[in-house]
């Protein structure tokens, strides 16, 4: 493709997503649909993988290491490490904390680490697939989030960690968490692959543990299709997840010079110094990250710009709503608009969200619920901590509905009205 070409292709993809932004500015209310998340790409992204594709460069390459880089940036800290997907990123933090080569703070096979029973499977499956044992501990009714008041009484001789989980984007409370860390010797690792850009007293998550986890799917605040991220400021494990994450071999260390040396009759470009996996991400996936690092803010004041229009719309019905909290010490980002339905004689969760779906309204579940409520935990090992009774409130009565930047003012006001017609009609009933 010549110079011309490139020049006309990048005309034709900024007016080919020009268009898709105006379809998206109008809004039929005869036939809405609102779904739960818009991909928050634009024709930089695309271009940028065709221009990887072009000059076939298709696997983990330049634009990555420029996106890990960008992204350390961003959160302030020293490293960050990219993979295919959160859940990968997952699954390499528990691989790094529990490799032999991590020194004495190595978790062990059989070593427990308490995480919130409210979660997403995949924070819950890498403890199990490196030997550990999840012990589910409730979650604060309005936040969501890992109780803190609940961790020390589950803490035994074989905790080890403390795998939170700042779900929705919606900050756990770091200050009781450190303190509980402190004193016990516990490593905290952060969950942090809903909640890109929010902060805890005036500080980005995912700073605050030993380290942390991204992701970059297509419904998250951005996106590089599938993707995932490891943040830390420790240079073992970023060297050690180096090699995790590309089969253990040597390639990418820093010491892969020494060794070369020391291991004189193997190729060094297929030198295995480690375990590991296969969890590279594409270079087309570095393509989308490069340009959707500088729009993080941006997309970021949109949620919560339309997070506190229902919050405020929705004030009076406070009696029948939990609405998502909103504190100064918290910086909530708002990956999706979380209700929560109190117990009341009018209506149910049910109903409300069978009456939205019905008017275009897309909801979904908040995450898998109360993990120890689904099927698949027959399967594995794992203890309970104390009553799940907020865990199990929020299974039953809790729903989201999308919050992105698809949703203009339009679209937020019918939310809001049909919210409000649903209550009244509801309330006026009994």
């Amino acid at each position: 493709m010549n110079k011309k070409q490139m020049i006309k292709s990048k005309k034709m993809l900024k007016q080919y997503f020009e268009n898709i932004k105006k379809k998206q500015e109008e809004f039929d209310t005869k036939s809405p649909r609102i779904p739960l998340a818009i991909p928050p790409y634009d024709w930089e992204e695309v271009n940028e993988s065709l221009d990887s594709l072009l000059n076939m460069e298709t696997t983990m390459g330049k634009k990555v290491e420029l996106f890990e880089k960008k992204f350390a940036k961003y959160l302030g800290v020293k490293y960050a490490l990219m993979v295919n997907s959160g859940s990968s990123a997952n699954l390499v933090a528990l691989s790094i904390l529990t490799n032999q080569g991590i020194g004495k703070k190595r978790i062990q096979k059989k070593d427990e680490i308490i995480t919130p029973a409210v979660t997403w499977a995949t924070t819950v499956y890498p403890i199990i697939n490196v030997g550990a044992k999840p012990v589910f501990v409730d979650v604060e009714k309005e936040t969501y989030n890992i109780d803190p008041d609940k961790i020390e009484k589950a803490i035994t001789t074989r905790t080890k960690a403390i795998f939170i989980v700042h779900l929705l984007g919606n900050p756990c409370n770091m200050e009781k968490i450190q303190k509980i860390a402190k004193k016990y010797d516990l490593q905290i690792i952060e969950d942090s692959c809903e909640a890109h850009g929010a902060e805890f007293n005036g500080k980005k998550v995912g700073t605050f543990g030993i380290l942390s986890t991204f992701s970059f799917f297509a419904s998250h605040h951005i996106t590089t299709m599938e993707g995932g991220m490891i943040a830390t400021n420790d240079e073992k494990v970023y060297e050690l997840g180096k090699a995790i994450r590309t089969f253990g071999w040597s390639r990418e260390l820093k010491n892969k010079e020494v060794l070369k040396k020391n291991n004189p009759n193997i190729d060094s470009r297929f030198l295995f110094v480690n375990t590991g996996y296969n969890l590279r991400p594409t270079e087309l996936q570095g393509a989308f990250g490069i340009h959707q690092i500088g729009k993080l803010d941006k997309l970021v004041k949109i949620k919560i710009a339309n997070s506190k229009y229902w919050n405020n719309g929705l004030k009076k019905y406070e009696k029948f709503l939990i609405l998502p909290t909103i504190n100064k010490k918290y910086k909530n980002t708002f990956l999706s608009y979380p209700i929560t339905i109190r117990k009341n004689i009018f209506f149910t969760k049910n109903e409300l969200v069978e009456f939205l779906e019905e008017n275009g309204i897309e909801t979904r579940p908040v995450m898998a619920g109360n993990m120890v409520e689904q099927p698949v935990t027959k399967m594995f090992d794992y203890k309970v901590v104390g009553k799940l009774k907020n865990s199990e409130f929020i299974m039953r009565n809790s729903f989201l509905i999308g919050n992105h930047q698809g949703i203009k003012r339009l679209q937020r006001e019918y939310v809001l009205d049909k919210i409000i017609e649903f209550l009244e009609k509801k309330i006026k009933k009994k």
